[in-house]
């Protein structure tokens, strides 16, 4: 199966180089044409628009920062939809509104494409070998055929039926990150304070119930000062947003991730935007520090 990828930022790179070394024909698209060059160097074909990657692609996965980029990418000026290939399935690896993901497949539709919606788990750091969570939702046939495809993505695969429940649990799931983040980092910047070595606060935690991957593995970067950025603050921000967004339009309450959302947007206004997502720690630090 030939494939294209549009958005080519850390994780599209990721799934893009893994597929390209298990044998695949990738073409490729990014607005910043800079972005390309690594996978241009593993043998994916770069193209000018989305429309092209279209033209020479029967699976594309979209893998862009928000619902109006999907749309312009997909129905644009040259977007995927001018194409006259009829044959093409669309995955949308984005993470999006779920009432934003049934309106963008509803547009498809018209145009005869199908598409899917597969947002996942894990950063770049796993994409690369194919060891993402993938949940998958939309037109069981289209899933079928491409399922062989995620398999080589992902190292779990969760298909969740109708269009919008894929987006609805991702959501859910990144809800638990930032709640995760924010907790391990007040966490040990109270234990610090209280001139206790954080890793004895990890050990402890660790040994419990209450352990999670992140505090078995980024709680101890988050100690070192290590924030290189498998998916950005300012990107969970925006998905912060999303939950929100989405939340009220269910006539939710989510009164947490609400205030979460004011402490990540305080802490990109004081520059900690790109630092991975687990940087908050270094927001609290530095908000403890001017009150003293």
């Amino acid at each position: 199966m030939k494939i294209g990828i549009i958005g080519v930022g850390m994780l599209g790179e990721a799934v893009a180089l893994n597929l390209l070394n298990l044998g695949f024909e990738v073409s490729v698209y990014n607005r910043t044409k800079e972005k390309v060059s690594k996978v241009e160097k593993n043998g994916a074909i770069v193209m000018n628009s989305p429309k092209l990657v279209a033209d020479n692609s029967e699976l594309i996965i979209i893998i862009v920062k928000d619902a109006n980029a999907v749309k312009e990418i997909s129905f644009g000026k040259e977007g995927i939809t001018e194409s006259k290939n009829k044959k093409l399935i669309v995955a949308d690896m984005s993470t999006i509104e779920p009432t934003e993901s049934k309106e963008i497949a509803n547009n498809f539709k018209q145009k005869q494409i199908q598409k899917l919606e597969i947002p996942v788990m894990g950063g770049p750091n796993v994409a690369i070998t194919g060891q993402l969570v993938m949940m998958a939702s939309g037109p069981k046939n289209s899933f079928e055929q491409c399922k062989s495809i995620f398999e080589k993505i992902a190292n779990k695969v969760f298909f969740l039926g109708e269009q919008g429940t894929a987006n609805s649990i991702k959501l859910a799931m990144n809800l638990q990150i930032t709640m995760l983040a924010l907790s391990l980092s007040e966490g040990i910047t109270l234990v610090e304070k209280s001139k206790v070595d954080p890793k004895i606060f990890l050990e402890v935690l660790n040994s419990t119930y209450f352990k999670t991957g992140m505090s078995e593995n980024k709680a101890f970067k988050m100690i070192e000062g290590n924030y290189d950025a498998t998916f950005t603050l300012s990107n969970l921000k925006k998905d912060i947003t999303t939950m929100i967004n989405t939340s009220r339009k269910l006539g939710v309450d989510l009164p947490m991730i609400v205030k979460a959302e004011e402490i990540y947007k305080n802490a990109i206004k004081e520059g900690f935007g790109d630092y991975d997502y687990t940087g908050i720690i270094q927001y609290i630090k530095k908000i403890n520090s001017s009150q003293n």
